[in-house]
């Protein structure tokens, strides 16, 4: 009876304070379960590393290979663990596409098409992660007292071959891409192009509705090979999403497991999708801005200086026998182990400090892109762009300021657009 007479009186209470205590009931809630009851804390709780590791011991011993062979049971250890994450991931990622992208009319995808994806995903997820793994605990273990030198130098490469790579050889697995027809909006990205020296190759459409009416725009490539990506989503004229008929598109029709087009059509009918000729260029402007501003290699010199500081320190911490026992290793001080507590666990509240300044090097890069966006004359149509990308996308334009400074590497819309109406009134 005490219980429910105190939810009686409290039920009584002014409807302010009984708003007020529910959101800030909520508040908790959210807290006490990212910090105690989240995956990674569950592990951590009940020993899941170490099981796992355990785990892997004893399917390398079926095969024949003994505690010798770390570096064979850290590549089992890596498999079991990804196809862990993959598996217990796979629930909330079929609610977030079927249930709240579906809601919102953006997924244009069928089960059958999804879980393929999924598949391939982690097919080709392995194919890259278990070599390039083997090679790094590989060089750690011969590399002797300046290892990190040669493991950040083997990683540095790594990374700007898969950059190199990633958009020629690995993102057509999973989508079309088909070179920009002729035409004026492709005579003008290339006049656009070249008016800042911009080492323009190729203009390539990407067929991402088939996925997802969310729109996107990007460039790839180094030195003197630049090719620039555009979703057709983002492009008006060419987005199947605004066809009566898909065939006039001019994309070869889909498979059955990709989609009915009759079905997509219905769920976004008379939704207009993507940004005029004259927009779709003010986007691309704001991109190379990135470019000519030097924003992209910024990025890469501050990723590989951090890269190099936590190697650095990986290699004065990996020697401390008192982090593996606190992680379950009492025995055993596995690199892949320790690559783990270190980076992962220990650096947690550095990478939460790096993450903020990031996210403030990253809206002020996007303000100078919008400024340099206006130097070639668009700030008018980037105006217009960002407001139509941010209906598209359903965007909230309002965003608390300490909230979004916190978590968000984009300017809320509405300071961006302010921005571009000062620098159109100049």
């Amino acid at each position: 009876m005490g219980m429910w007479a105190s939810l009686d009186a409290l039920w009584e209470m002014p409807a302010e304070k009984r708003i007020f205590g529910a959101v800030l009931l909520f508040s908790w809630t959210v807290y006490l379960w990212e910090t105690f009851l989240a995956q990674r804390q569950l592990i951590l709780l009940f020993g899941g590393i170490p099981y796992l590791w355990r785990l892997s011991g004893r399917f390398c011993g079926y095969a024949g290979f003994g505690p010798e062979y770390e570096i064979t049971q850290s590549l089992v250890f890596l498999l079991l663990a990804t196809l862990f994450s993959a598996l217990t991931g796979l629930p909330w990622s079929l609610y977030n596409t079927f249930v709240i992208e579906e809601k919102h009319g953006f997924n244009q995808q069928t089960l059958g098409f999804f879980m393929k994806d999924a598949i391939k995903k982690f097919v080709v997820t392995q194919c890259i992660l278990l070599p390039v793994s083997s090679l790094l605990l590989y060089i750690i273990k011969i590399g002797g007292d300046y290892f990190f030198i040669y493991a950040w130098l083997f990683t540095l490469v790594v990374s700007l071959v898969l950059v190199t790579i990633y958009a020629d050889y690995i993102a057509p697995l999973f989508d079309k891409f088909t070179p920009l027809p002729e035409g004026k909006l492709k005579e003008e990205i290339e006049v656009m192009a070249k008016s800042i020296d911009f080492p323009l190759t190729k203009v390539y459409v990407v067929e991402g509705s088939k996925r997802s009416s969310h729109s996107n725009a990007y460039f790839y490539g180094f030195f003197k090979n630049k090719r620039i990506v555009l979703f057709d989503t983002l492009l008006e004229e060419y987005s199947v999403l605004n066809k009566d008929i898909q065939e006039d598109s001019g994309m070869e029709p889909r498979n059955e497991e990709e989609g009915n087009s009759e079905e997509i059509k219905a769920k976004v009918k008379n939704k207009k999708q993507g940004c005029k000729n004259e927009e779709v260029l003010a986007v691309l402007g704001h991109e190379l801005g990135h470019w000519k501003l030097g924003h992209t290699v910024k990025n890469i010199i501050i990723s590989q200086m951090n890269s190099f500081l936590c190697f650095f320190l990986f290699a004065v911490l990996i020697g401390r026998k008192e982090l593996f026992a606190a992680f379950g290793f009492y025995d055993s001080q596995p690199t892949l182990i320790g690559l783990l507590i270190i980076f992962q666990f220990i650096f947690s509240p550095y990478n939460e400090v790096l993450s903020f300044c990031l996210t403030v090097l990253s809206r002020r890069f996007e303000f100078q892109a919008d400024a340099f966006a206006k130097k070639l004359g668009k700030a008018k149509d980037l105006y217009s762009a960002l407001i139509k990308l941010n209906k598209d996308n359903l965007g909230f334009p309002v965003s608390d300021w300490l909230f979004s400074m916190w978590h968000y590497s984009h300017p809320p819309l509405l300071e961006r657009l302010q921005a571009l109406k000062t620098m159109k009134q100049h």
